[in-house]
């Protein structure tokens, strides 16, 4: 009986993953050959991607063009945006996001494993560790992705062997250990021949371990919504003024975390005024019990002074408020970032001005030292800064939240993405379990 139910369990969950990797160590190909060897690529797919091969004059179709679907990544053959792919085997659904591997899309990247559970890392076998797989690994450290693996990708290119194999694997998880990553689960593969992607490789005896998709279908998923505590963020205040509900008031969102209850005291932040929530509203229908990632509307016992960015959550579990905010981050934009700076500061629904008032260090991705006091952060640079709010923020650690322990610096003046940061302490422990001015920026 256990085990059906752990098989129907399995075919249900879903799983978000992320590809990341140095420029040609062959992601793409990857994902192409698990899209195409799981029998997850429609005909017409198909054959677009063989008339496209032929028109480049490949003998084989490059599977790669699976996912690399702008055309100057067809030109070029490589990868410029993330692409989402979304399939499904009998044992687990997927949502996948092919990132980039040239350094000046390290932006991206850092979107794609924002949601991910699961950092796949390729690793060309005759290049060994290079500098962009260090900053990807540190940037799914930072992102507290919960599992990585490391696929040493062209292993038919090595002779298949086994000591390359092992020299990189070593390399690699004792760099990911440094940075807090509890657990990397290696694989040899070939993508372009298929070796250990969907299937066991002929050629590799010697390894005894998953391949990348039983890999992926097995890596276990934590979705106890318990597991949190409840976060809130208020989106929009409904008050339809209608005969039919005269004196209707409902938050709108969607519960970032934990599970809401009626008749459960909560907090109201930032201003800390607390209620009872009197009902929740849920696709038409009034329910007792929500839990993350529902979208509902809530009501409350008092009427009180409740607006967009808001963020309600248990009395008895309510972060805490603060405006001095030190975080790490990684910094996106061209433009440097430079202490004295006046951003925006997106916080879930929330949106403030902010200082940035010293960046007390700049991370080396070599040894992984803090190089202090380094003045500014430059495209892709990962660092510490400290910033002070102009209005008190409801922020969580980053360790204890990723929904609620991030945000994003933005440029008042264009609305460009500039930082992305999280709250809190950097790198998780790898021995634990897993200035002002007239225009009022004078804060």
């Amino acid at each position: 009986m256990s085990t059906a139910t752990d098989t129907n369990t399995a075919a249900t969950s879903l799983l978000r993953f992320a590809t990341a990797g140095s420029v040609d160590d062959g992601k793409s190909t990857l994902v192409g050959r698990l899209l195409h060897d799981s029998k997850s690529v429609l005909a017409d797919q198909l054959e677009a991607v063989e008339h496209a091969s032929r028109g480049r004059g490949a003998g084989a179709p490059d599977l790669a063009l699976l996912t690399d679907g702008l055309r100057a990544e067809r030109e070029q053959g490589i990868t410029i945006d993330v692409a989402y792919r979304y399939f499904a085997t009998p044992r687990r659904r997927f949502v996948l996001a092919d990132t980039p591997g040239h350094v000046q899309y390290t932006r991206n990247m850092v979107t794609g494993a924002s949601t991910a559970q699961v950092a796949v890392v390729l690793v060309d076998a005759r290049n060994g560790v290079v500098e962009q797989t260090r900053r990807h690994v540190a940037v799914a450290a930072l992102l507290r992705v919960p599992h990585v693996a490391l696929a040493v990708n062209k292993m038919d290119l090595a002779g298949y062997a086994e000591p390359v194999f092992a020299a990189i694997a070593e390399e690699f998880t004792a760099y990911a250990h440094g940075l807090g990553v509890p657990e990397v689960t290696a694989v040899p593969v070939s993508a372009l021949a298929g070796d250990n992607v969907v299937t066991p490789s002929a050629h590799m005896d010697w390894y005894g371990g998953p391949t990348v998709l039983e890999y992926l279908e097995t890596v276990p998923v934590v979705t106890d919504p318990t597991a949190d505590p409840a976060r809130f963020p208020v989106q929009y205040t409904i008050r339809p003024r209608t005969a039919a509900h005269p004196d209707y008031r409902g938050y709108a969102g969607q519960i970032a975390s934990g599970v809401l209850r009626v008749g459960e005291t909560v907090t109201v932040l930032p201003s800390g005024r607390t209620s009872t929530v009197a009902a929740i509203d849920a696709l038409g229908h009034s329910v007792d019990v929500a839990w993350a990632p529902q979208s509902v509307t809530l009501r409350l016992a008092d009427d009180l002074d409740v607006s967009r960015g808001d963020l309600i959550a248990p009395a008895s579990a309510a972060p805490q408020v603060t405006r001095d905010v030190t975080a790490t981050v990684c910094h996106l934009a061209d433009r440097p970032l430079l202490p004295g700076a006046r951003v925006l500061l997106k916080h879930t629904t929330r949106t403030v001005r902010a200082l940035v008032k010293e960046i007390p260090s700049r991370l080396a991705l070599d040894d992984l030292s803090h190089h202090p006091s380094p003045g500014r952060l430059d495209a892709n640079d990962i660092g510490r800064v400290v910033l002070r709010t102009a209005e008190p923020l409801a922020l969580d650690p980053y360790a204890t939240s990723r929904h609620t322990g991030s945000f994003l610096l933005i440029d008042p003046a264009d609305g460009t993405t500039l930082t992305a940061g999280m709250a809190g302490a950097a790198f998780a422990d790898a021995t634990a379990p897993p200035a002002g001015d007239d225009e009022g920026w004078d804060f």
